[in-house]
């Protein structure tokens, strides 16, 4: 198969941007920039090539690429909560296209089918993109890494909709997700960290029960999320979700990761991005401890 991998957006140091991540301004991890660019997945792309044999193409994407987004301030909509991804994204969504073309001409060298890996909003991007452009039969798998999917809930006291309505947008007019033979979706949680209410008393506990279990060699627990650490995350999470006391990759709640119809899986230990990851101590879902729970989706 070819594949390419899409960037995602991470807007933390933007913060009236439309589409940054919720990350408190004040949470103690360490910070990720503008916007992921094409060189954090090297180290993923050349696994995938080395030790997989999988010809892989990354969406060009630098991080100065991110300021462009600045344009969606200006449209109405932005401020009304309806923005829609274009024309805002379509500068993003050219440099996808570019990627896909180049995976397209692998693909028929080898007789392959396409298969797309989004991480973070990547996902959704993803989705977005193989509507617009009308790629669905090219591509025989959409795989997202920490990908928040579900738009906000609305009428929730305290959570703001971070993306402006670009994800109301993205559910009301993208494929639903399935798992055929024809096209499969499968959507990686990460669980690193248990959120927790701002104020008050928490539920959380240091020992739940893991839906599937660390791979060899990721050595990092999940955390508890009764600390003021856990507490700030949790207030990231409300954002995403609604609720703070739920179990997320740091960035993206677990529940957020997942879409009906597609297969959905958890996995302990994982935090959200390359940028600040440890493979060892802070795996993240492409250190190679990782990426050998999932690789084989990639490989049938």
């Amino acid at each position: 198969m070819s594949r390419f991998l899409v960037p995602h957006f991470n807007f933390k140091a933007l913060p009236d941007t439309h589409l940054r991540e919720n990350l408190c301004p004040h949470q103690p991890l360490p910070p990720q920039g503008l916007g992921n660019n094409s060189g954090d997945y090297h180290k993923l792309e050349q696994t995938l090539e080395d030790k997989y044999g999988m010809p892989t193409v990354v969406a060009k994407v630098s991080r100065v690429d991110w300021l462009r987004n600045a344009a969606g301030l200006v449209d109405p909509n932005y401020w009304r909560g309806t923005l829609q991804p274009r024309p805002v994204l379509d500068w993003y969504l050219k440099r996808v296209d570019d990627a896909v073309q180049e995976a397209k001409l692998l693909a028929q060298q080898q007789d392959a089918s396409i298969s797309l890996i989004g991480h973070s909003a990547g996902g959704w991007l993803a989705r977005l993109y193989m509507q617009d452009f009308e790629l669905s039969h090219h591509v025989s798998l959409l795989l997202t890494l920490g990908t928040p999917h579900l738009p906000p809930p609305k009428g929730v006291a305290g959570v703001i909709d971070q993306t402006r309505g670009l994800l109301d947008y993205v559910e009301k007019n993208c494929s639903k997700a399935v798992y055929t033979h024809q096209l499969k979706y499968v959507c990686i949680a990460g669980r690193y960290i248990q959120g927790a209410p701002l104020w008050g008393s928490s539920n959380s506990v240091a020992n739940a029960e893991f839906a599937v279990p660390a791979g060899e060699g990721v050595n990092m627990k999940p955390e508890s999320g009764s600390t003021l650490r856990g507490r700030i995350v949790g207030q990231g999470y409300k954002q995403v979700c609604g609720e703070a006391e739920v179990w997320g990759d740091g960035v993206v709640p677990q529940v957020s990761a997942h879409l009906d119809g597609a297969l959905n899986i958890s996995l302990d230990g994982v935090y959200h991005s390359p940028v600040g990851s440890d493979d060892e101590l802070r795996p993240w879902y492409g250190s190679p401890s990782v990426l050998d729970q999932w690789v084989q989706h990639l490989l049938h």
